[in-house]
């Protein structure tokens, strides 16, 4: 009963080119596929923080560990700032941003932290110098608004991993070492299975591929409907979370299957569900994504290390990924292509 044929349907797999602006047909909303010069030692690099403000401490962590791979970081101008729960006004983050998204001597941009800020100005971002110029956008939780966009608006290949507000303690050397092949190197991405996660035993047999797209289920639920939603047709839908109870869980997955998103995916990847609590007797998190997710007739692997949990690894976001549920792998084409 699962459609085995999604490989098929999820469309051509990603190429390398010489070439910024080549790309091919994209499924999921996307008009084509574009992805960054894979980044190597001298490169600028710029960090940016489009919704919370970040820890100087933490910062400086983060600071050190991209130094070290030979990268030359920079801060946007407001990368400190606050403004309420924000770092600084709407117009400080989203000049920020769009100077680093159009800089032409930036060959990335990291986000500094998530929190909640980016909805606030994803409508109004400048893809332009993007278009012709594509660059590396990693961040996750709050920037999948971000990431959304960039997919939706210019089929830009993102990366789905830890961000500059560096916690040794829950993104240790393999974590930093994932980030930095994903971004650094051509390979492709595989991440196993961990029995260890909250929804590892969230598993219906099969195989399926076809472009990654997602991130964090709040941020994916409350973007339906805007111009940063990606269309999820053939898609392998991803999700993770954090500090959501079951029953909020189950609401989001439930309003996914109203409008219609997951009677079109090819598949469903879950990354970490973390700090998920329901009440005595209650279902856990493990129990309702069973419950709404096993009747749609396509693979379901869960338990990947992607997300607020401690060990996240890093993912491309847009990029042709296969998910074999009985083999507990999701394997993810490179998001860089070669210089």
């Amino acid at each position: 009963m699962l459609r085995m044929g999604a490989a098929a349907a999820g469309g051509a797999a990603l190429v390398g080119s010489a070439e910024a602006a080549s790309a091919q047909t994209a499924p999921g909303g996307a008009k084509r596929v574009l992805r960054a010069p894979v980044l190597s030692p001298g490169d600028r690099v710029r960090v940016v923080s489009p919704g919370g403000t970040p820890n100087p401490t933490a910062m400086a962590r983060g600071i050190e560990i991209l130094r070290g791979w030979g990268l030359e970081v920079e801060l946007g101008t407001n990368v400190f700032a606050r403004y309420g729960y924000l770092a600084g006004t709407d117009a400080q983050r989203l000049a920020d941003l769009n100077a680093a998204l159009n800089d032409p001597g930036v060959r990335a941009v990291f986000a500094a932290r998530g929190g909640y800020g980016t909805q606030r100005i994803v409508d109004q971002i400048d893809v332009s110098g993007l278009r012709r110029d594509p660059r590396v956008v990693v961040g996750f939780s709050d920037i999948t608004s971000i990431q959304g966009k960039l997919w939706r608006e210019i089929g830009l290949v993102t990366f789905y991993g830890p961000m500059v507000n560096w916690n040794d303690a829950r993104t240790g050397p393999e974590s930093a070492e994932a980030l930095r092949r994903a971004v650094m190197t051509t390979e492709p991405v595989t991440i196993t299975r961990d029995p260890a996660e909250t929804a590892a035993p969230v598993l219906v047999p099969g195989r399926a591929s076809g472009p990654l797209l997602g991130g964090c289920l709040t941020l994916i639920s409350t973007s339906l409907g805007a111009e940063d939603a990606p269309r999820f047709d053939d898609a392998i839908l991803f999700f993770e979370d954090v500090d959501e109870a079951p029953y909020s869980i189950d609401r989001m997955v439930t309003e996914l299957r109203r409008v219609g998103v997951l009677s079109r995916v090819a598949g469903v990847a879950i990354g970490q569900i973390t700090n998920s609590v329901g009440g005595p007797g209650e279902w856990d998190a493990a129990a309702v994504l069973k419950d709404r997710l096993y009747d749609l007739g396509v693979p379901v692997l869960g338990g990947l290390r992607l997300g607020h949990g401690n060990g996240q690894l890093t993912v491309p976001l847009g990029a042709r990924a296969t998910i074999d549920a009985e083999a507990g792998t999701l394997t993810v084409q490179p998001g860089v292509r070669p210089r």
